[in-house]
């Protein structure tokens, strides 16, 4: 009989086991490119992995937060800044070290977890024509900054809330020590950034480092040298009772993490927004070169 109940209590043990490890996962995206790829990207993944897996893409920001926080939502991908800034109501200037180290303590007491960071940072940028850069030299914000100062005529293109915001051009401006006409800046919608940048219309624009648009249309990111710009570092971030549940899932998704940086996610975007390919497809693609399908 002993042995008959060590033997019952083994399956049972096996049984719940494998129920922990065949809990569904709620994969997440918000309502954008980016995060519509990422979202199939990581469904398709851990599907291939083997894991249950339900995809929720295209929710608004707050509402796919608020989701995780209740449990309805297991894994997604966010940014530094936006939980710092939009989540946490953090303020104060810091490093991409200190910003990913902060979120991950506060989320941390919400039963959030951020694992690994990739070198992806969808944050404001300057940009300008590859060809302007050969013929200027300007490869950074601080060159961009020499330039102005030295008399150089270039015109800027940026959205009305970023030249009005507290933490915006003015303060951008005075960080890199230069002063920039009102005559020489055309705001516009976002969009049409790109395409007054391209066009020619205008020398330096306002852009996201991650948009498709910067490598369909030649255009080079100016670094910015002194880190004026929050970090939005992309991160997957995943409930703790999901990891608990999924030992594994920290290391595999670290794992693809490591795979993604700027370059790389202004290149799937660009499929999908200017190539017109399906997020589907693109996020399969990416997955096969990379040998993790």
């Amino acid at each position: 009989m002993k042995r008959l109940m060590m033997t019952l209590s083994g399956l049972a043990l096996a049984g719940a086991m494998t129920t922990a490890q065949a809990e569904e996962i709620v994969v997440g995206g918000k309502n954008f490119t980016e995060q519509q790829i990422l979202a199939s990207m990581t469904s398709q993944y851990l599907s291939g992995l083997g894991y249950d897996v339900e995809t929720r893409a295209g929710m608004g920001s707050a509402v796919l937060r608020q989701a995780q926080e209740n449990g309805q939502i297991d894994l997604y991908w966010e940014y530094t800044g936006t939980s710092l800034i939009n989540y946490n109501d953090v303020t104060e200037s810091l490093s991409p070290e200190e910003t990913y180290e902060r979120v991950k303590e506060l989320d941390g007491e919400k039963g959030l977890v951020w694992l690994e960071p990739s070198a992806a940072n969808n944050t404001y940028a300057l940009a300008m024509r590859q060809e302007s850069v050969e013929e200027t030299g300007i490869e950074s914000l601080s060159e961009l900054a020499q330039a102005v100062n030295d008399g150089e005529d270039l015109t800027f293109a940026m959205n009305a809330e970023f030249y009005a915001r507290e933490d915006g051009w003015r303060p951008l401006q005075q960080a890199y020590d230069f002063r920039v006409g009102r005559g020489e800046v055309k705001r516009m919608d976002s969009g049409l950034v790109y395409q007054a940048l391209r066009d020619g219309q205008v020398d330096v624009g306002l852009v996201f480092a991650t948009d498709g648009r910067i490598p369909a249309f030649d255009f080079q990111v100016l670094e910015d040298d002194q880190a004026f710009f929050p970090a939005y570092a992309l991160t997957p971030v995943v409930r703790e009772e999901t990891l608990e549940a999924n030992p594994d899932l920290a290391e595999q998704m670290n794992a693809l993490s490591a795979l993604l940086d700027d370059e790389t996610m202004a290149t799937l975007n660009a499929r999908v927004d200017v190539e017109r390919e399906t997020i589907e497809d693109v996020a399969q693609s990416f997955l096969d070169d990379n040998e993790l399908l």
